[in-house]
C-alpha cells in the first residue's frame, strides 16, 4: 500500500527526457541497407504492367521487393479472429488509395532506394473513385473492395449490418411525448506520433530473423509477420517495447513484414523509416463516423428508447474496423440506461487510406455524438442537462445495449464530481443520487425489465 497515492517516477522517465532512450532507428547494425518504397499515385487504379527491372540494375541496390516475394499475399489484421483477409501486403493488380505500397527497394543509401523507386515502371488504368461512405450502397457506385464489395457482409448468419435489438423500440416511440433527431459526423484524424513507423529487420547466420519493431502489440505482429512469410513463430524474434508515440496507430504492423522480407531477399540488414509525409499520407488514421441518433424520451426526461444508424468509413480495407464497430455498438448508449434500442451500423469502404485504431476505438466520436445529442434532447425538454443525465445515467445492474448487467458504473459520480468542478450548484435531490441499484423514482415502470443481476456473464 506504499504506492497508493505516492508520486513515483517512470523507470523510463530519465531515458526519455535525457535522449538515452534506444528507439529503433537508432538501431545501427553492420551492412545495413536502407529502404524506400514505391507508392500509388491514384486512389482506385488496375495496374496493367509492372518492370522493375531498371530498378533492380542500379548500383547500391540489394533488393527489389514485389507481390511475386511474398509467401503470403493477402492476410487480415482480424485473421486469427475469423474475419477474412482482404487485404495485400503489396498491391498486385488493383492499388484502391493513394499511397498503397507496391514495392520496396533496400539499397546501399535511402537516397538510392528512392531514385531506384522511380526508375520501376508502372502502369495505370485509372478507375472512378468513391470518398463519401453515404453513396457506397448506391446502385452505380465504383465497387471498392473485391472480397466485400462496398460493405463488410458476414457478421453473424452472413449478415451485412452489425445489429443490437432490445427492447420494443416501435412501443417507445408511440408511448414518446417528444421524438429528437440529429446526424452527428466526426473527420479522420491523424495520430501524429513524434516517431514515424520504422523497423530493423536483420537476417541471422542460423536463418531466423530479428526485427527491431515500433509495433504497440509485440505478439500480434509477430503473428501478422510470420502469417506473411509462411514461418513458423520460432524462427522470428522481435525487438520492442519502447514506442515513440502510437496512441492507436502502430497495431498495423506496417512496415514490419515487408522490411524483413527486403532483408530476406538482400541477405543483408535492412532499416525502413517512413518519412513523415509517408506517416501522415498512407499510414491508418482513426476513421470517420456518420451517426444518426433518435431519441424518443418523456416529457419529465426519461429516454424510453433510442433508433441508431452507424456508417464506419473504414478506408479501402478491412483492418480492424470490424472489431471497431462491434466495441461502438456495444457502446451506442453511452453512460445511460436506455431499455429500448435498434442500432444498425455498416463498415463501408472507400478510395482512402485504411483507417485503423486511435484512442477509444470506436467509442471516442460516439461519445462526442452521444453527448451533444443528450444536451439538444434536455435542450428540447427545457430541463437542466446535469438532470436530464443523472436521471438515465448508469446504475448497478442496469444492462447494457448486449445484456450485460454494470456491477460497478461510475456515471452518477463524476457527473456531481464534474457538477462541482466547474462551479455548477445541483440540487440536494441530484446530490444525494448514488450509483445503488434502481429503487423509488428511479425506476419507473419503463427501466423494470432492463435491470440484470451481476456475478459474471
Amino acid at each position: 500500500m506504499k504506492v497508493v497515492g505516492a508520486r513515483l517516477p517512470r523507470y523510463d522517465g530519465v531515458g526519455h527526457v535525457t535522449g538515452r532512450t534506444t528507439y529503433v532507428d537508432d538501431v545501427r547494425v553492420p551492412g545495413m541497407l536502407h529502404a524506400a518504397a514505391l507508392r500509388s499515385v491514384h486512389h482506385n487504379a488496375r495496374i496493367t504492367r509492372l518492370d522493375t527491372g531498371a530498378a533492380a540494375a542500379m548500383a547500391g541496390v540489394h533488393a527489389v521487393v514485389t507481390h511475386a516475394d511474398v509467401p503470403l499475399l493477402v492476410y487480415g489484421h482480424l485473421s486469427g479472429a475469423g474475419i477474412p483477409g482482404d487485404e495485400p501486403l503489396l498491391a498486385k493488380d488493383h492499388v484502391r488509395y493513394r499511397g498503397q505500397p507496391i514495392a520496396l527497394v533496400a539499397a546501399d543509401t535511402v537516397d538510392i532506394a528512392r531514385a531506384a523507386c522511380a526508375a520501376i515502371e508502372v502502369d495505370y488504368e485509372e478507375l472512378p473513385a468513391l470518398f463519401d461512405v453515404r453513396l457506397g450502397f448506391d446502385g452505380d457506385a465504383p465497387v471498392i473492395n473485391d472480397t466485400f464489395g462496398n460493405w463488410y457482409d458476414q457478421y453473424e448468419g452472413n449478415l451485412d449490418v452489425r445489429q443490437i435489438r432490445k427492447g420494443d423500440i416501435d412501443a417507445a416511440m408511440d408511448a414518446a411525448d417528444l421524438i429528437v433527431s440529429g446526424v452527428y459526423r466526426t473527420q479522420s484524424v491523424e495520430q501524429v506520433p513524434l516517431e514515424t513507423q520504422v523497423c530493423v529487420a536483420i537476417p541471422e547466420p542460423d536463418g531466423r530473423l530479428t526485427i527491431h519493431t515500433c509495433t504497440q502489440a509485440m505478439y500480434f505482429s509477430l503473428g501478422v509477420v510470420c502469417s506473411h512469410l509462411q514461418l513458423p513463430m520460432s524462427e522470428v524474434k522481435m525487438v520492442g517495447g519502447t514506442v515513440g508515440g502510437g496512441f492507436g496507430g502502430k497495431v498495423d504492423t506496417a512496415s514490419d513484414t515487408l522490411t524483413a522480407l527486403a532483408a530476406q531477399k538482400s541477405g543483408q540488414p535492412v532499416k525502413w523509416r517512413w518519412t513523415r509525409e509517408e506517416e501522415m499520407l498512407a499510414s491508418g488514421n482513426r476513421g470517420p463516423w456518420h451517426m444518426e441518433i433518435i431519441d424518443a424520451v418523456t416529457s419529465d426526461g426519461w429516454i424510453l428508447g433510442r433508433k441508431m444508424l452507424t456508417i464506419h468509413d473504414a478506408g479501402a480495407y478491412g483492418r480492424f474496423s470490424v472489431y471497431g464497430l462491434t466495441k461502438h455498438s456495444f457502446h451506442h448508449t453511452g453512460a445511460y440506461s436506455i431499455p429500448n434500442l435498434h442500432f444498425d451500423g455498416y463498415v463501408v469502404f472507400t478510395n482512402k487510406i485504411p483507417t485503423t485504431a486511435m484512442r477509444g476505438y470506436g467509442v471516442t466520436g460516439l461519445s462526442t455524438a452521444i453527448e451533444v445529442h443528450a444536451e439538444r434532447v434536455a435542450k428540447e425538454l427545457g430541463m437542466d442537462p446535469y438532470e436530464f443525465r443523472l436521471k438515465n445515467a448508469n446504475r448497478v445492474n442496469d444492462t447494457s445495449p448486449n445484456r450485460i448487467a454494470y456491477e460497478d458504473p461510475s456515471t452518477v459520480e463524476v457527473l456531481q464530481s464534474l457538477a462541482a468542478a466547474t462551479g455548477v450548484e445541483l440540487g440536494d435531490g441530484l446530490r444525494a443520487m448514488t450509483r445503488e441499484q434502481r429503487s423509488g423514482d428511479m425506476l419507473p415502470d419503463h427501466l423494470v425489465a432492463q435491470i440484470g443481476s451481476g456475478g459474471g456473464h
